[in-house]
């Protein structure tokens, strides 16, 4: 009856986070609440015991961090520099905010920031240079989500810290990898497919905006260099990335390179608070045996043969509607060891095709990186055909991630 529980109050905070707008993070506590004090009768101090202290400290430092390089300009003044890289081809250009948006991403901002940051330039350059939306949409909210799951970026911090509490830890690399392939080769393919190599026999000669605009300052280049230290601190010497990202933004701080309330103003809190709250109740189940039943009911439905398709087709759908990395992966990565150990396979393929599966369908409009490219349309004829297109894409993604999944791995 416990696990029972525990497991509907899961399914209850997914439907939240599919219907509604609450913060599902603020609904999974409460819940954790009510079922592990009220039903299980375990002391708080064993619910409070399941939020993801590290995560959190993690996760913040590292979105204050890319906050302060946001607000102070520093990302926008690179991603005009790279754009003038294309030296007016149009057709390099969405491939250069592939790359930028995948760059970004994988450095620290995360797919979500990326996108908001580049979105809107994007479409912008988009309009004035004739390609269609729906093709640098593709290009820029792919390149993005390429960079998902870097081991810096907030959601490759949230997957390699789950991934790890069920023993695949140190797959770091291939976990990013994985799934910046997959991106990479649906963009592309996607780009070329519907037209985008007929971009590349025309010439874009830029807009009104001048170079020195976007020149860099000194607090720009204060910027460039302590991500560098940050990121070469945690790579060479091993530092951890959370408390680093915090040093290096007290000393931006301390240098007047940014303002420093305005970035905390601007840090993504209720992603954190989702993930966080989700992680909790997660943790809850796996206490009151909640998290056994659910891995249970969930085997029912595949077979050894299909576990790696299923598994990326059900995290595919879910995510349509719900947050990936703040709902779907924190829920379903952990059954991992027990689908293995009912149904056999190999479990690094089981977390990969659920990773993958769950992050190839946020190209839909319905999903913040595929809104964030349709609020930026500037042409209103152009937003219904468009919001149509990446619908269908994104739509489509929980059967080709499927199909993908089930023949690589």
């Amino acid at each position: 009856m416990l696990a029972w529980s525990s497991v509907s109050a899961l399914v209850l905070a997914m439907v939240v986070s599919c219907t509604t707008e609450l913060n599902v993070g603020v609904v999974a506590i409460a819940l954790a609440w009510v079922v592990g004090v009220h039903l299980a009768g375990l002391p708080v101090a064993d619910v409070l015991a399941g939020f993801p202290r590290e995560l959190f400290v993690t996760l913040a430092g590292v979105t204050l961090l890319f906050a302060m390089a946001q607000v102070n300009g520093t990302l926008d003044r690179l991603a005009h520099a790279s754009v003038r890289l294309c030296r007016g081809n149009t057709g390099v250009i969405p491939v250069m905010f592939f790359l930028l948006g995948a760059g970004i991403a994988s450095l620290g901002p995360g797919n979500i920031s990326t996108a908001a940051m580049l979105g809107p330039m994007a479409m912008n350059v988009a309009s004035r240079a004739a390609i269609p939306p729906f093709l640098m949409a593709i290009m820029v909210g792919n390149g993005a989500q390429a960079g998902a799951l870097s081991p810096f970026a907030p959601t490759g911090l949230i997957v390699n810290t789950l991934m790890t509490k069920i023993g695949l830890g140190g797959h770091e690399l291939w976990t990013y990898g994985a799934n910046l392939t997959a991106h990479g080769i649906l963009a592309f393919s996607g780009y070329l497919l519907f037209g985008g190599w007929k971009l590349f026999a025309s010439a874009y000669r830029g807009g009104p905006e001048t170079r020195s605009e976007h020149a860099f300052a000194r607090v720009h280049w204060i910027t460039i260099v302590v991500i560098g230290a940050v990121l070469i601190g945690v790579l060479a010497g091993k530092a951890h990335i959370g408390l680093a990202a915090f040093a290096g933004a007290a000393v931006l701080a301390a240098l007047g390179a940014a303002d420093h309330e305005a970035s905390i103003r601007r840090m993504p809190w209720t992603p954190i608070i989702m993930v966080c709250g989700v992680s909790m109740l997660v943790a809850l189940l796996d206490k009151t045996g909640g998290l056994e039943l659910f891995t249970s009911l969930l085997a029912r439905f595949a077979t050894p043969g299909t576990l790696t398709g299923f598994v990326a087709f059900v995290t595919g759908v879910i995510s349509v509607y719900s947050s990936t990395s703040a709902v779907v992966l924190p829920a379903f990565l952990p059954t991992v060891p027990g689908l293995v150990m009912r149904l056999g396979g190999d479990p690094l393929a089981v977390a990969t095709s659920m990773n993958v599966g769950a992050h190839l369908v946020d190209m839909s409009p319905l999903s913040t990186v595929g809104a964030v490219c349709i609020a930026a349309i500037s042409d209103p004829a152009q937003v219904r055909p468009t919001y149509n297109k990446l619908l269908a894409w994104g739509m489509s993604m929980t059967v080709i991630g499927a199909v993908a999944c089930y023949l690589v791995f």
